[in-house]
């Protein structure tokens, strides 16, 4: 059944903040979303088991669940594994396990939302034009999943490079901006790539995804 509405859940403002500027021009416009961010990683993982053991008792067959998190450095598959974990435990279907009929999908940021900016560098340079535009054929940042010492500690540093943000990045600012403009379509990040299309398999009919391929 088509998601008529989705319920976000994130590790922390910033995402929240991207979100709320990507998903209206992501999803259909008949279609609704909330967004709940927590205070970091571990205050999700802590309170994700009652979280979802609540949304099993009353969620709507029309609503889907949305987890996101960053990987940072844990172990990406012990992650999801974890997440799966919890869902399954609390009684709901996940993507991975009931891929025809889920209610919930857990997603990463690999290995954190800067990654997804570094993806569609487009975006960035229409928001900081004094940046290069030819960042992402540099050397460490062809692959923005795989971008070494941290993705946010490197966009900052490119950043106060040209003369923005010299007192520290201000991640939320920067991902309220980010978000109204970075386009689905073109962001490189597979780990981005990952989420978008689980979004579109919650609110496209199938035969409208189908004929998209």
């Amino acid at each position: 059944m088509t998601a008529r509405h989705l319920e976000i859940l994130v590790e922390e403002p910033s995402m929240e903040a991207f979100l709320r500027g990507l998903l209206p021009r992501l999803l259909p416009q008949d279609r609704s979303f909330s967004v709940y961010p927590f205070q970091g990683k571990t205050d999700l993982l802590a309170k994700l088991p009652s979280r979802l053991k609540g949304y099993a008792a009353w969620l709507p067959d029309e609503w889907r669940v949305v987890i996101v998190v960053d990987r940072d450095d844990d172990d990406c598959h012990e992650l999801k594994r974890q997440l799966e974990k919890f869902s399954l435990k609390a009684g709901l279907r996940s993507r991975s396990h009931s891929p025809g009929s889920w209610q919930v999908v857990n997603r990463i940021a690999v290995e954190e939302l800067e990654a997804w900016y570094f993806g569609d560098w487009d975006a960035v340079i229409a928001a900081f034009p004094k940046l290069s535009p030819n960042v992402p054929n540099q050397r460490g940042f062809r692959n923005s999943d795989a971008i070494a010492g941290g993705t946010w500690e490197a966009f900052e540093r490119l950043l106060k490079r040209r003369g923005y943000f010299r007192g520290g990045l201000p991640k939320i600012e920067v991902a309220r901006t980010l978000g109204c403009i970075l386009e689905p379509g073109r962001c490189r990040s597979k780990s981005f790539q990952c989420f978008r299309d689980a979004i579109h398999e919650a609110v496209e009919p199938k035969a409208r995804r189908d004929d998209a391929k």
